[in-house]
């Protein structure tokens, strides 16, 4: 099974306003060449203010699926 990007870049779109790296509250992100990249993933806690924030609708964040543990009585 492919495991998804927990953050895509369209780097295409990303015009490099700088804000998803300010937003962050985490510094997950950062800037290279003008372009959002992720810098750190294992801090990401998946708010999502970078996806939210984009004016460009460059980022999407695919926050980590869990399994709910079912609980029987």
């Amino acid at each position: 099974m492919d495991r998804q990007e927990p953050i895509k870049i369209n780097k295409a779109w990303c015009k490099g306003c700088e804000i998803c790296v300010d937003v962050c509250p985490r510094q997950v992100l950062e800037m290279q060449d003008f372009v959002a990249v992720v810098k750190d993933i294992d801090q990401c806690t998946f708010c999502q203010l970078c996806e939210l924030l984009c004016p460009d609708f460059a980022i999407v964040v695919h926050p980590p699926q869990t399994k709910k543990k079912i609980v029987q009585e």
